[in-house]
């Protein structure tokens, strides 16, 4: 079976490795899993080139992640970025760790050499085994996108931070009037990804963010358009449960779209393609788009075990969708 996942950063690649669990990949030496990442969060820092979402995804499926942060390397040091704040060599409020900064340092030199992003993250790909779990990982864009946050500033005007800002330095308090996705609208999907979308048997959407995960993905000419078009069944798993982010600030990025914070409205972002949508125990009652199909259980992955079964759920109502996708979780 051929799977296709959108994926942002920790939602994302927990869900992933949840998915690589299920029988139906785990028992299948046939099966692949080709993951989409986000590359709206990249930002260069002291001259380095770093790509949050796809180095999440690369630690978490390599076993090499910080569990508890969900992000970075385990057991990583700060020595270097000590010393740069020492040195007033900033920002102080990103922390790269020392282990961390080798995937940087690497990513950015091969970018120098004129490697593509796509070509750099095979790289680093197979640096964490990812080929032999039967993973492959590609950015949404080889194009250098990066979205920013319109807030209010101090005068009654605008001003424009950088999404990691927004969202690391000021915790997405800062309500924000709209964001803008820097070379988006002359961005090309990297290679790989429309056929990734128009060959799978299944395509999923894990619990990330709606709009600056996913929904930098899906701003990528081309990349809707495919999934319209794709006879594979589209199951995507709420990131809100009961209304509310497990974790990060989905909340804070629907408000200035006027979508609904809920199931329902991050479904309605999806509706030109969705197939089938997975919520919470505490949205079963919810109202849904017309004719969506829909099954409610417990989201919370509180440990890998649990991810598989969300994952297992999500490839089961995909089977209901399309009697040629393996069940998941039997």
């Amino acid at each position: 079976m051929q799977i296709t996942v959108l994926a942002g950063g920790v939602g994302g690649a927990r869900f992933v490795r949840g998915l690589l669990r299920t029988p139906a990949v785990a028992d299948d030496p046939g099966s692949t899993v080709t993951v989409v990442g986000n590359t709206g969060d990249d930002i260069t820092l002291v001259g380095l080139r770093v790509c949050p979402d796809l180095d999440t995804l690369l630690y978490t499926l390599g076993g090499g992640v910080d569990e508890e942060q969900g992000w970075g390397r385990a057991g990583d040091t700060r020595e270097v970025k000590a010393e740069l704040d020492a040195l007033g060599v900033g920002p102080s409020w990103f922390g790269l760790g020392d282990r961390d900064l080798g995937t940087h340092l690497a990513r950015t030199r091969w970018l120098g050499q004129g490697l593509s992003l796509s070509e750099v993250t095979d790289r680093l790909a197979r640096r964490w085994g990812l080929p032999e779990r039967q993973v492959r990982l590609l950015p949404a864009t080889d194009t250098p996108i990066e979205t920013h946050v319109v807030v209010d500033d101090e005068d009654g005007g605008e001003r424009a931070l950088h999404f990691q800002e927004w969202w690391v330095r000021h915790g997405a308090r800062l309500p924000a009037r709209r964001f803008t996705v820097a070379g988006l609208a002359d961005a090309a999907p990297a290679p790989g990804v429309l056929e990734a979308i128009r060959s799978a048997d299944v395509v999923l959407l894990p619990p990330s963010n709606p709009v600056v995960s996913i929904g930098i993905i899906l701003g990528v000419p081309g990349v809707r358009e495919a999934l319209r078009g794709t006879r594979a069944p589209v199951v995507g798993v709420s990131p809100l449960l009961g209304g509310r982010p497990v974790r990060g600030h989905a909340d804070a990025c629907l408000a200035p779209l006027g979508v609904e914070v809920s199931a329902a409205g991050v479904a309605g972002l999806y509706a030109d393609f969705l197939g089938g949508w997975l919520v919470d125990d505490a949205d079963a009652d919810a109202t849904f788009p017309p004719r969506l199909p829909v099954r409610a259980l417990d989201l919370l992955m509180r440990d890998e075990a649990g991810a598989a079964r969300i994952a297992g759920a999500a490839l089961d109502l995909a089977a209901e969708l399309s009697p040629a996708v393996p069940v998941g979780d039997r």
